[in-house]
């Protein structure tokens, strides 16, 4: 599965009101560790159907990062039923970003 890009207007639909889990990732294109974590975010896309993956750009969407309280990129956000059930600020391994939904 393709990994979406949200904006502030499409974040209900695409997040909130998912019948599937979603991992959320807050990045920037000039940032180091996001570009690092790319691949492996496309990696978790391709490899688990049962998990919608989708980005949020933070200099695109800044109200949408200030909503969430993300004050460092990347910061990863796991979704369930619509709440977040983890929290996670830097590059992660994959199996450390998978973990976030057990």
């Amino acid at each position: 599965m393709p990994v979406l890009t949200v904006t502030k207007e499409t974040i209900e639909s695409e997040v909130m009101s998912s019948e599937k889990p979603v991992l959320l990732d807050f990045y920037a294109p000039w940032c180091g560790p996001c570009r690092m974590l790319s691949p492996v975010i496309d990696q978790i896309a391709d490899e688990n159907p049962e998990i919608k993956v989708v980005k949020v750009n933070v200099d695109d969407d800044p109200e949408l990062a200030k909503k969430f309280g993300v004050t460092s990129v990347p910061t990863l956000f796991a979704f369930k039923s619509g709440k977040v059930v983890k929290k996670s600020s830097g590059a992660l391994p994959k199996q450390k970003i998978l973990e976030m939904f057990k």
